[in-house]
């Protein structure tokens, strides 16, 4: 089994900072694609930024400039630093990725439970 521990989230005022860490954790031979997706109040799930397949970074526009996500494979961590938030950033921030299993040819999305970021104006 492989499971994603988020932290980091939190209250923060209008231009303030958050770092948002993602730990995968079991019985993992290779994890692949490893990012960020948001969900706020009323909106579909979407992608923020992440790790994708050749070892690129994908960010949504609207954080470009603004988030930094890095890596560390030795640890299976992503990281995702936020600088310059925005009420329009609050939702709840999710950790994904997909992990191919020790002893399985298959890869598999694997989601954490999700962290709340909130933004006051």
């Amino acid at each position: 089994q492989v499971q994603l521990v988020e932290s980091g989230g939190g209250l923060v005022q209008f231009g303030g900072s958050l770092r948002l860490s993602c730990a995968a954790s079991g019985s993992i031979y290779r994890i692949y694609d490893m990012g960020w997706y948001r969900q706020a109040p009323g909106k579909q799930r979407e992608l923020v930024a992440a790790f994708i397949s050749g070892g690129s970074t994908n960010y949504e526009d609207s954080v470009k400039g603004r988030f930094t996500i890095s890596r560390d494979n030795a640890k299976n961590t992503v990281v995702l630093q936020m600088n310059s938030l925005k009420p329009e950033d609050t939702a709840v921030y999710y950790c994904k990725a997909k992990v191919q299993p020790r002893g399985s040819v298959e890869k598999n999305d694997y989601w954490g439970q999700g962290t709340q970021v909130t933004v006051s104006p």
